[in-house]
């Protein structure tokens, strides 16, 4: 009969094995995991052999030259990843609880979002936790927080169904935009199908261009003009309406500084319109529960929401 202390040394000992058999596969060289985990090539080749036995599947395939998984193998090793990260994620909780907000924080954001708030908002955060490093990507791809390696997310759209929790940071409604040179031109559009007739500047989404879309008579329509240019970068979008090139579809965040210079006028209309038929856009800061207990989420998740909320609502 097992002892419990002899349970639980066979589940310490049967951890180390896939401790040991991720670092094969991640190394793709038994020699190379042996030299990370500073042990004998031998014993860890025997530890993931033990392995293998115990689960009566082989996971890996060997050769003289190189390591390589099994079909079965790769099904096995994705679901240790999950497991052995929530297990590091555990640890450093514990570890860290309590403690100086430090080690590395993951922080996935919107391009157009990240570059003009986001950014200039982590230099000062920075000075405040000098033990943090900041790893910021910028990308308009979606994020899962459960899947990703990423602590905080930032994203444009709607709340999320993924089961992370989501504030409201602000508002992210579209409007038109173009320049007093172009609607002198061309003239101001009254009513907001004669967007139609109008020359578009588009913003490519992952999915492709953003249409412009109005909601008249209890229905959504495409209302969008013949395309100028098209473009997943808002600056430079920005620029060609400044220059009178056509009429501007984005944030009013992102639009702020160029309506307060008067390098462009917003065109308003009775219907309402946007580049979603969703009613309740918004700016969302994401993140897992458990994680806002380590100090150095807690500190980034409480300074953004208190800096971006508190200067959106002046």
């Amino acid at each position: 009969m097992l002892t419990y202390s002899s349970k639980w040394r066979g589940q310490l000992d049967q951890l180390r094995a896939i401790k040991y058999f991720s670092k094969v596969v991640e190394t793709g060289s038994f020699t190379k995991a042996a030299n990370a985990f500073k042990v004998p090539p031998s014993s860890l080749s025997r530890r993931v052999s033990d392995l293998e036995k115990s689960l009566g599947a082989t996971l890996l395939k060997r050769s003289t030259r190189i390591v390589k998984l099994t079909e079965v193998g790769q099904v096995y090793y994705d679901d240790m990843q999950q497991v052995l990260d929530q297990l590091e994620q555990s640890r450093e909780t514990v570890r860290s609880y309590q403690t100086t907000p430090m080690g590395r924080l993951r922080i996935s954001s919107m391009v157009g979002f990240g570059e003009k708030i986001l950014l200039p908002l982590l230099d000062e955060f920075g000075e405040l936790y000098p033990e943090i490093v900041l790893d910021v990507s910028l990308s308009d791809e979606l994020s899962a927080l459960g899947r990703d390696d990423v602590d905080i997310a930032i994203r444009g759209g709607y709340a999320p169904n993924e089961r992370v929790l989501a504030i409201r940071l602000m508002d992210n409604g579209f409007i038109p935009v173009a320049s007093p040179s172009y609607l002198e031109m061309h003239g101001v559009p009254s009513h907001v199908m004669e967007l139609k007739e109008h020359k578009g500047l588009y913003f490519k989404a992952p999915n492709g261009p953003t249409p412009w879309l109005c909601y008249v008579d209890d229905q959504w329509h495409d209302v969008s003009g013949p395309a100028v240019a098209i473009s997943n970068n808002g600056p430079w979008l920005a620029k060609k309406a400044c220059d009178g090139e056509g009429i501007l579809m984005s944030t009013r965040w992102a639009l702020s500084s160029y309506l307060e210079s008067g390098a462009l006028q917003e065109i308003k209309f009775e219907h309402p319109l946007a580049i979603t038929q969703h009613a309740d856009m918004a700016v969302y800061l994401l993140y897992q529960k458990q994680r806002y207990l380590v100090p150095k989420v807690k500190a980034a998740v409480d300074f953004l929401v208190g800096r971006i909320k508190v200067g959106n609502e002046r």
